[in-house]
């Protein structure tokens, strides 16, 4: 398995980018995923579901995953799981702005299936040290 790795909060509002990523994470990765659509849905299920890594995309409706990864910082529950940012606005200051904020890594759309398990898990171990 991935070194410990195992459930995955996966958020992301865009049917065709979740299609994809889901499918690279359960088929070729072997993960548990918990798929929200909305970063309220996944505050609200995050302490029950309790997963080693949250991939947040950060452009969503309503609340946007900067938003999101905040308020997880404020929970106890939930505020030490590692969060990898999913963007398609990956300028090099936006990218400083999430590490900043303290995402563990961040994941630039459009992404490559074929690597993204491999990706993540990197961004996860790193994390860990």
């Amino acid at each position: 398995m991935h070194s410990g790795l195992k459930r995955i909060t996966y958020v992301e509002d865009e049917p065709d980018i979740r299609t994809v990523a889901e499918m690279a994470l359960r088929s070729l990765g072997g993960f548990e995923l918990d798929v929200c659509t909305r970063g309220d849905d996944a505050l609200a299920r995050l302490p029950e579901y309790l997963p080693d890594l949250v991939l947040l995309d950060v452009m969503m409706p309503g609340i946007d995953g900067l938003t999101v990864f905040r308020r997880m910082r404020h929970d106890d529950r939930i505020r030490d799981i590692p969060v990898i940012f999913m963007t398609a606005k990956a300028q090099k200051q936006e990218v400083q702005e999430y590490l900043d904020a303290g995402a563990s890594g961040v994941i630039t759309k459009p992404f490559d299936p074929m690597t993204l398990c491999d990706t993540v898990t990197a961004i996860w171990a790193q994390a860990q040290g």
